[in-house]
């Protein structure tokens, strides 16, 4: 579904990315760990093109993503993202927001993107606060709104950039428990987080970065038993200790 190969990029003369390659297959859960800065938001922007690489290719579902005649809004269409901050549109309504791109770019008619934004918000439980403003409902309500705005355009694929470090954490949980469900049902994904709980639970393969490089590529009993570099033992020594 996903094939990433020997991606470098550059910010100016700071190297970001150097020579990552991996791949996700159709229904397989991917988490990507590692330290602050080393390059994982990064990675999975380049997925979709929110951040142009220099070097190497992406391939979403047959589709180059650096290909000059590849049509990105069509291709960010079809891979759903889900991002730190929620990105919901603050003067819009819950409904609102999960109608606005079904209707824009997929064509579809209001009442048919109302139904499909409804069921979905009925999925994630938050259909009796479809009337209100996202700045009425708390953080973890509005990322739950945020992953069915992502369903709601019938995505190939999800991408989750650290959906959960914005959220206090009583109501990471529910964010996550929205994500398990999902996985549950063969949704291919990618997912940035510190969340080792989510990874152990469900996911296939967990990727290690640091200084922008894959540094560990392993199924995740083979990481959580013993990573094969000291790095990645570092790493989940603290992460694991509280």
């Amino acid at each position: 579904m996903i094939e990433i190969k020997n991606v470098s990029k550059w910010y100016g003369s700071f190297q970001v990315l150097t020579d990552c390659t991996t791949q996700v297959s159709k229904s397989e859960v991917v988490v990507v760990c590692g330290p602050s800065g080393s390059g994982k938001s990064t990675l999975i922007k380049c997925v979709n093109g929110l951040e142009p690489f220099q070097k190497g290719s992406v391939v979403v579902d047959g589709i180059a993503v650096e290909a000059p005649k590849t049509n990105l809004p069509k291709l960010r269409a079809r891979v759903g993202m889900v991002f730190q901050n929620f990105e919901l549109f603050p003067h819009m309504t819950i409904t609102d927001n999960l109608v606005i791109a079904q209707i824009k770019v997929l064509g579809r008619s209001r009442e048919e993107a109302e139904d499909k934004g409804l069921k979905l918000l009925d999925r994630v439980g938050l259909k009796s606060q479809a009337a209100k403003f996202p700045g009425q409902l708390s953080g973890g309500q509005q990322q739950r709104v945020a992953i069915a705005r992502a369903l709601a355009m019938d995505p190939i694929c999800m991408l989750f950039d650290e959906p959960t470090s914005a959220l206090d954490p009583e109501m990471i949980n529910e964010v996550l428990d929205v994500m398990v469900q999902l996985a549950h049902e063969g949704m291919t994904m990618m997912c940035v987080t510190h969340e080792m709980g989510f990874a152990r639970k469900v996911a296939h393969r967990v990727i290690f970065m640091d200084r922008g490089a894959i540094v560990e590529d392993a199924a995740k009993e083979e990481f959580f038993g013993q990573p094969r570099s000291e790095r990645a033992q570092s790493f989940l020594a603290k992460i694991l200790q509280h």
